[in-house]
């Protein structure tokens, strides 16, 4: 018997059903190593992003040591500048006691009468 068109046509309709099965269970395959390489990326973006993050406390945590050393800095630079205005006023005082008293004097003159104004 020779092969009918029908025949012929069924073999290739076979081979075809064949083939998309075979493309499915490569989709398939593809997809499940998809998903792993993704995985794998994901996880290692996700120790960056910890290891970045790390990164940036301990940087936070060394500029809040160093604004520490500056406000003590400063602290100190202000408090000689104190000390060096209140021996500049002490010194003024020695040198001419009469003025200071004069000024002290009309200063709290003025405040007493700014306070019972009101």
């Amino acid at each position: 018997m020779t092969p009918t068109s029908t025949d012929a046509v069924k073999s290739n309709l076979g081979e075809a059903g064949a083939h998309l099965a075979q493309a499915a269970r490569d989709a398939g395959t593809a997809v499940k190593n998809a998903a792993a390489v993704a995985g794998d990326e994901l996880k290692l973006g996700r120790a960056t992003v910890k290891s970045d993050l790390a990164d940036s406390a301990m940087a936070g945590l060394a500029a809040v040591e160093d604004g520490q050393a500056a406000a003590k800095e400063q602290y100190d630079v202000l408090l000689d500048k104190g000390r060096d205005l209140v021996d500049s006023a002490a010194d003024l005082i020695r040198e001419r006691p009469i003025a200071a008293f004069g000024t002290a004097f009309a200063a709290g003159w003025i405040i007493a009468k700014l306070a019972r104004s009101k």
